[in-house]
């Protein structure tokens, strides 16, 4: 079994419901949730007239492969209503794959670790609250380092769903 972390992102629609919704369709298809973070708010990165993201990170293991594992996770985003648009445009669901056990992966269509895990404190708050200690097997740094050196200046609030 490969231990993964995914990062879900969503900002159109109700949000929660579409975490929530992508979380039941993972434990489904992927593996078992281990852990998850709490649920974070930040204004979009990349493109910035859109609504706010809720983003949250999951922690799973899976007996699938990284090209299964990213198909499984384009279809769940499809089934949930995904259409892809615009680059980091509005979306009702993204779950992108953060790590897959300790391995560096590269090819035309699969980047593991995400490419910009370490510049998105969306995604290292988060991570560092379920596994500060992971170690990014590209620069040799647990979460904790990464999140300390990170030079993003969005906002990153959490938020308390009832």
């Amino acid at each position: 079994m490969s231990t993964i972390f995914l990062g879900l992102g969503s900002n159109k629609g109700d949000r929660s419901e579409n975490l929530k919704n992508a979380i039941d369709a993972i434990s489904e298809a992927i593996g078992e949730i281990e852990k998850a973070s709490s649920v974070f708010k930040t204004a979009a990165w990349g493109v910035k007239e859109q609504d706010d993201f809720y983003n949250q990170v999951i922690s799973l293991h899976t007996s699938l492969d990284p090209v299964q594992l990213l198909q499984k996770c384009q279809k769940i985003e499809s089934d949930l209503g995904r259409t892809k648009a615009e680059k980091w445009g509005p979306r009702i669901i993204d779950i992108d794959i953060l790590f897959f056990n300790a391995e560096i992966i590269n090819n035309t269509f699969l980047s593991i670790p995400h490419p910009f895990l370490h510049k998105r404190n969306f995604v290292l708050f988060p991570l560092a609250q379920i596994a500060a200690n992971f170690v990014h097997p590209g620069f040799n740094k647990n979460i904790t380092e990464l999140l300390e050196e990170s030079q993003d200046e969005l906002k990153v609030e959490e938020v308390i769903l009832v």
